[in-house]
């Protein structure tokens, strides 16, 4: 599981090798074995014996900023594996298996987002013919993607960041037909957000993000050196790259929330620039979501696991690619 500590005042200690969380409702002890990861938010404190128990359980500590992006991590000072991983990454960026890779990655997000279409429309069969023809448009960019050839990802980039980018905007275009008229949205809007849909979206996404960066690093691979998404100084650009196939997993849970009208009042708050922030209440709902989520065993390609182990699985097999670089 993961343990969220995002109430103001919360302590996390240890004591006989249990954690134990002190809040104003009282006390509550959790055995290390039973934490995959620990996600603070601002206003709590942690004690160097719970830092240290953490570590020495292999248990990565996420600080979280309001919009749900990690802003630091604490990890055992070892990498997952040898570093021959992260000298094969770098080659395997260079080279023509990355084409093929990235290509898979944007395929397969976009089958995604087909999918989850046609899914809301088993609901409102009266959207069945505008989504059938939204399906079809975006059908005409996947096959174009998949015949995209060059040696190297340069070759490639900027027609697949356009034609990914037309089809995200007829994507969400068409899934903004499924909300309630209240909840819909002109554009997507990320820094800021502009309503309480891409609040979610974006702090959605924030999660996400971490628990990939998380796995990466458990597979000994560097999430900084980029294979799509250009380096940047202090991002983890391999995470925006990866994080593509699993977009759709905070899409559905977001949109059902939105759908089943689960949101209230107490979820966000707007500034006077008109940004939209998810408030306590609303983070702690959409966490509590995705963690039930992606903890939920589904089949992919034959194996039986939960979602988020299927992510460690994805990554552990890219390592294993990038050692055969070498």
């Amino acid at each position: 599981m993961d343990l969220v500590l995002n109430t103001f005042g919360t302590c996390l200690t240890k004591d006989n090798e249990t954690f134990v969380v002190l809040h104003k409702d009282g006390r509550q002890r959790i055995a290390p074995n039973d934490v995959r990861s620990i996600l603070v938010n601002r206003g709590v404190q942690i004690s160097s014996d719970a830092i240290l128990l953490a570590i020495e359980h292999e248990i990565e500590i996420l600080f979280i900023e309001k919009s749900g992006n990690s802003v630091g991590r604490i990890w055992s000072a070892r990498y997952g594996s040898v570093s021959t991983i992260r000298k094969g990454q770098v080659q395997f960026t260079h080279s023509s298996d990355a084409v093929n890779w990235i290509k898979d990655i944007i395929i397969h997000k976009i089958e995604n987002q087909q999918a989850l279409l046609w899914t809301f429309t088993a609901s409102y069969p009266e959207l069945t013919t505008p989504v059938e023809q939204t399906v079809g448009k975006i059908e005409k960019y996947r096959l174009k993607i998949k015949e995209l050839h060059g040696e190297q990802i340069v070759d490639i980039a900027s027609k697949l960041r356009g034609w990914e980018g037309i089809v995200s905007r007829l994507y969400f275009e068409q899934i903004n037909m499924f909300l309630p008229e209240c909840y819909r949205f002109l554009q997507r809007s990320q820094h800021p957000a502009l309503d309480i849909v891409n609040a979610m979206l974006n702090y959605g996404y924030g999660i996400l993000y971490g628990k990939i960066e998380g796995s990466l690093i458990r597979a000994g691979i560097d999430p900084y050196v980029g294979i799509f998404h250009r380096d940047e100084y202090n991002r983890p650009v391999l995470v925006y790259d990866i994080i593509e196939r699993y977009r759709v997993w905070v899409d559905y849970v977001v949109f059902m929330l939105v759908i089943q009208n689960a949101l209230s009042e107490e979820f966000y708050s707007i500034r006077t620039d008109k940004s939209c922030w998810l408030e306590s209440l609303g983070r702690r709902a959409l966490i509590q979501s995705m963690n039930d989520y992606l903890v939920e065993i589904i089949s992919y390609q034959g194996i039986e696991r939960s979602r988020m182990t299927h992510i460690d699985l994805y990554t552990q097999n890219l390592a294993q690619q990038f050692k055969k670089m070498i």
